[in-house]
């Protein structure tokens, strides 16, 4: 139906009722249909209502008839095959409009669907979204839970280990008490600790090939000259007398430590000590000291110790002496030391590096051949005084002055040390031998005064796995003869009775190894040298080459009494030579039969070989004596108990 069919229908009366039945219908239907559907709708209306006119006779118009001539026109479509059509169409609209309304049902339907799934989606990504929320409060909630509990079981363990450590401690200390009361290490007084450590009681013995006469104890310049008589004959001796007695005290008050130490043997001899029966040595004083220590690391050290050119182990610390491991108790030759009264001051830093400084005893050694009378340089011992008075002492000026450094930078112990010693005599330049016939006065008598010292230094420590240990030091300088072990001599007298030092040197080296925990050897090579200085031609000084050694290689027979000899001496007549140095090689082994909480019970054995060496001097035209010396082989063996 096309758009004018369209108007002529709408322009057409069609009763109302007609109008409002379709307005009905189109309002069930509730549905929006096309404008051809509408149409045709209002074309079967006007058409009924057209034939309902006619029908009922309700026109009263009369229709006047023609007479008509008809022509032969082609027959069109009746209203009813129109009317046919319209309904088959609408019809076919019915049917477009219910499939449209099943596909808008479907569609409702699915967007329902749609909606509904979108609905559950958005609920389930809600309910989604709160559990994650949920999940990761309950994280944040378990992590939380999970921190405390690890802080609460950090602090437990904490506090367990600190429980088991209190506990381990107790347990420790309850340990440590019951064995100072059953077995005690020390004894405690009034606050101050006394321990006896360092005592032991020896037995021990010595053999020489050449008999020097000093007991246990060599005199390194004492070795008796080839072809003297005490060469010939051998010694042995056996004694108790290096036995030790020591006692530690130790107590603390605030930043202060102070420490007592006495330590003393029996090698010295009384006026009656004697080998015929009883064999009644004397004690004697090694060490007598006090010390102050600050926790600063200041120490005030003073009384009787090792000399400060002592080599230690630990820093300057008394008590750290290393000794080379010798059962001789004058050690070695070529060993730096003096055992004397000393005030000493020193300062730790850290644990690796100290410094120090000491005014020590003094005493000077005079030696030398054809020396001028007139000068006074010491005496023996006053009857009146605490002195021996079989025994020479020197006027000292001043203390011996010792500076020192320790190094310990993680390899071995290293030192480095200066002395400084001081001389002086008074000399008579118009003193007159008693037998010269001639009256002397001291006229003209004049202080006369030097200054010495040298310098030293050495090292000892560890190789490989630290069970091998070497060592070397020694000391050079003028006049510090005294220090070496040999005692050579610190100077000679010129001409006019003035000082003259000596050169002098001393040094030893060392090798320890311990070979398992009980059993210790060691090799120790060392000597003590002492330079020429003489004056003129006639053999004036020490070491002069002028002296007369025209004897030193013929055994003469001396110091005879009622047919036996009283003494053994150290040289020939006519062998005036002075020492020009002592060289000593020396092994030996130490082992531990037993070392525990009951003390130490060891065994030792060395042997030494010595030279001494003479300086060469005029031998005459038939024996020109140069090159005289002394050799001689010595054995120790030494049996000691330790106390613990």
């Amino acid at each position: 139906m096309s758009w004018n069919s369209l108007a002529c229908i709408q322009s057409s009366k069609v009763p109302r009722s007609t109008e409002f039945n379709v307005a009905i219908f189109i309002t069930r239907g509730k549905m929006k249909i096309t404008w051809k559907a509408l149409a045709g709708l209002l074309l079967v209306a006007t058409l009924a209502a057209a034939n309902a006119q006619t029908t009922d006779g309700s026109s009263s118009t009369t229709v006047r008839k023609h007479k008509v001539h008809r022509t032969h026109k082609t027959a069109k479509p009746s209203v009813e095959s129109q009317i046919q059509d319209l309904r088959k169409d609408m019809d076919d609209q019915r049917q477009q409009i219910e499939a449209l309304k099943q596909q808008l049902s479907q569609r409702n339907s699915e967007l329902q669907q749609a909606q509904q799934t979108a609905a559950a989606a958005q609920a389930s990504a809600q309910q989604a979204q709160q559990t994650a929320q949920s999940q990761q409060q309950s994280i944040e909630t378990s992590n939380q839970s999970v921190s405390n509990l690890q802080t609460a079981v950090s602090d437990l363990k904490t506090s367990t280990n600190a429980a088991v450590a209190n506990v381990q401690t107790v347990q420790t200390q309850q340990t440590k008490l019951k064995a100072e009361v059953e077995n005690p290490d020390a004894v405690h007084y009034k606050g101050v600790t006394l321990s006896p450590a360092g005592s032991f009681l020896a037995a021990e013995t010595v053999w020489r090939q050449g008999a020097t006469g000093g007991g246990i104890n060599t005199a390194f310049t004492g070795v008796p000259l080839n072809n003297s008589p005490a060469s010939q004959i051998s010694e042995f001796d056996g004694t108790g007398r290096q036995s030790r007695i020591a006692l530690k005290a130790t107590g603390k008050t605030g930043d202060l430590g102070l420490t007592g130490y006495y330590e003393a043997d029996f090698l010295s001899a009384g006026v009656t000590s004697n080998n015929n029966q009883s064999n009644s040595y004397t004690l004697r004083q090694r060490q007598l000291w006090g010390q102050a220590a600050f926790d600063d690391g200041w120490k005030f050290t003073g009384g009787q110790m090792w000399s400060l050119t002592t080599e230690t182990t630990q820093l300057l610390n008394n008590g750290t002496e290393i000794l080379p491991s010798s059962i001789d108790p004058q050690y070695m030759a070529g060993f730096v030391w003096n055992r004397q009264f000393g005030f000493r001051a020193s300062k730790d830093f850290g644990k690796k590096f100290a410094i120090g400084a000491s005014a020590e005893n003094d005493q000077m050694l005079l030696s030398g051949s054809g020396l001028p009378a007139g000068s006074l340089i010491g005496s023996v011992g006053s009857t009146g005084g605490l002195y021996n008075n079989q025994t020479n002492y020197s006027f000292n000026l001043a203390p011996e002055l010792v500076a020192k450094m320790a190094f310990e930078p993680g390899w071995g112990h290293w030192e480095i040390f200066g002395v400084g010693r001081f001389f002086h005599n008074r000399i008579y330049p118009n003193y007159t031998a008693a037998n010269s016939g001639k009256a002397g006065s001291a006229t003209g008598a004049f202080d006369d005064s030097t200054m010495g010292g040298g310098i030293g230094g050495g090292f000892r420590a560890p190789l490989g796995t630290k069970n091998l240990t070497i060592g070397l030091k020694g000391l050079y300088g003028d006049g510090t003869g005294r220090m070496g072990s040999s005692t050579i001599a610190d100077t000679t007298l010129r001409p006019d009775g003035q000082l003259a030092l000596l050169h002098t040197f001393s040094s030893i080296s060392t090798v320890e190894a311990n070979l398992s925990k009980r059993l210790m050897v060691y090799l120790n090579y060392g000597g003590d040298y002492a330079g020429r200085r003489y004056f003129g031609n006639t053999g004036e000084g020490y070491g002069s080459p002028f002296a007369n050694m025209s004897g030193c290689t013929t055994e003469t027979f001396s110091g005879a009494t009622s047919g036996y000899a009283s003494s053994a001496p150290t040289s020939p007549a006519n062998c005036s030579g002075n020492t020009k140095d002592v060289q000593e090689v020396s092994f030996g082994d130490w082992y531990d039969f037993y070392h525990g909480s009951k003390g130490r019970v060891r065994f030792g054995l060395q042997y030494a070989h010595f030279r001494r060496d003479i300086w060469s001097g005029n031998g005459g035209t038939t024996n020109p004596g140069n090159g005289a010396h002394g050799d001689d082989n010595m054995f120790w063996s030494s049996f000691r108990y330790y106390l613990p």
